[in-house]
């Protein structure tokens, strides 16, 4: 479990999250979602300690974040930020290797190779392995980061806007495929996400934020419905279900 106890941030005067309380069960799809600047990504990187706290704490499994040594919290939990920039040119499996760090220390055993192998055929990386990053798609380089995250093989996995720079097609084949590594893999899957209608169709629950606070949280047939929608977006937003799932209508 991810226990997350009146965390805080604050840039100077500005306070961006204020004073968040949650428990993320484990297993199963979790969805933050809310406006630009609600705070999603900052609760998010403190989790996972990229950003030092101001006050409050987070505990995974009994562990305090804030004194865990790495090491150990790299096995357990794992991030992908939003903007991902490397100095150094490296080629896909090269990256997607460096998941293996905490467990190998540099020197790759064959479990490491097979784990390596495993996430890159999950994100379909395979006739890309040896092209460098600056020479794949947008789209490409995004799962190749997502590969290597969940070649690191830890029990919880958050993901800042994995979406970004996907099309379509490869949008939903991401979604499909966090929602297997949850299912398949017993994985704890956390999340943001800009587009509800991913969030309700594949999130086991949803954390909807505002102005660096929780503003409800919830299943997505309880959290997808025009009243929580319009409190979160300040927009009115229908919804229809269809196949079974709520569906934001935001376009009129």
């Amino acid at each position: 479990m991810i226990q997350v106890s009146s965390l805080t941030k604050r840039y100077g005067r500005t306070v961006v999250v204020d004073d968040v309380s949650i428990d993320l069960q484990p297993g199963g799809l979790t969805s933050i979602i809310g406006a630009n600047g609600a705070g999603k990504s900052t609760v998010l990187s403190m989790i996972a300690r990229l950003l030092p706290m101001d006050g409050g704490a987070v505990v995974v499994d009994g562990m305090d974040v804030a004194t865990t040594p790495g090491n150990a919290l790299a096995r357990r939990l794992s991030i992908l930020k939003q903007d991902n920039h490397l100095a150094v040119r490296l080629t896909v499996q090269d990256l997607v290797a460096f998941g293996r760090y905490p467990h190998s220390r540099g020197r790759l055993t064959v479990h490491d190779r097979r784990k390596i192998a495993e996430a890159m055929d999950y994100l379909e990386l395979g006739p890309v392995a040896s092209r460098y990053l600056d020479e794949l798609s947008g789209g490409q380089r995004q799962r190749a980061f997502v590969a290597m995250v969940l070649c690191q093989d830890t029990d919880y996995v958050l993901l800042d806007e994995p979406l970004n720079n996907l099309d379509m097609k490869h949008s939903v084949g991401m979604m499909q495929m966090l929602r297997r590594t949850a299912d398949e893999l017993g994985k704890t899957v956390v999340l943001v996400v800009h587009d509800i209608n991913f969030a309700s169709c594949y999130s086991d629950h949803i954390v909807a934020m505002k102005d660096g606070r929780i503003l409800c949280h919830g299943s997505p047939e309880e959290i997808i419905e025009p009243g929580h929608l319009r409190e979160i977006y300040d927009i009115e937003v229908a919804v229809e279900v269809i196949g079974g799932k709520r569906i934001g209508v935001f376009y009129n």
